[in-house]
């Protein structure tokens, strides 16, 4: 697990490999059970997470109940809720590993002191979070704009490994459809192909 860490830290910053290895023994890397709940919607996030193995989903259930996947976090991805700074720090979401999962896990108070110790690691995370950002603001154009079986098949082309490690009611509900629509369309494409 620490290789991985070590291939992506090498992707977004000019560390040394004996700076890199300095970050990565500082860092708390910690593994969940499937099922486990790393946030809940309405608790005030302290942590973040980085995907060494595993899956995360991340989802949100309205006054009516109404249960919404907004995400999926999966290898070399990282999962945070992003209002950390804002007078109203509740969550909007809940964190939950839908696998078993190897996550480094960062502490959002201890997150200057990492900086500070570590110059190039503020860097790294906002070079991280720009191309994340770069990412979900292309998808999300797409996703508007396009047709549910369109937003399927660009799933299936970014991350097909999702229909297979994702239950299809949650996967119906990232792509914004019900799981009968989800399993129509899967049937038609696969029509198509024969």
């Amino acid at each position: 697990m620490r290789s991985i860490l070590m291939k992506y830290l090498a992707k977004f910053t000019t560390l040394s490999e004996e700076e890199q290895q300095a970050i990565i023994d500082d860092i708390c890397v910690v593994e969940y059970k499937k099922g486990t709940i790393l946030i809940r919607q309405g608790d005030i996030p302290t942590k973040c997470y980085f995907v060494l193995k595993g899956c995360i989903r991340q989802f949100s259930i309205d006054e009516a109940g109404k249960e919404t996947t907004s995400n999926f976090y999966t290898e070399e991805q990282a999962a945070s809720i992003f209002n950390y700074y804002r007078q109203d720090r509740s969550s909007p979401y809940t964190l939950a590993c839908l696998e078993d999962c190897v996550l480094v896990v960062g502490n959002l108070d201890m997150e200057q002191d990492m900086f500070s110790k570590y110059a190039q690691l503020e860097t790294m995370t906002r070079k991280m979070v720009e191309e994340n950002l770069g990412e979900v603001q292309d998808e999300w154009s797409s996703f508007i704009s396009s047709t549910p079986e369109e937003r399927y098949k660009a799933l299936m082309r970014r991350r097909p490994d999702l229909a297979e490690r994702v239950p299809q009611h949650q996967l119906a509900s990232y792509l914004g459809m019900t799981p009968e629509s989800l399993s129509r369309i899967k049937r038609r494409i696969h029509e198509q192909d024969f």
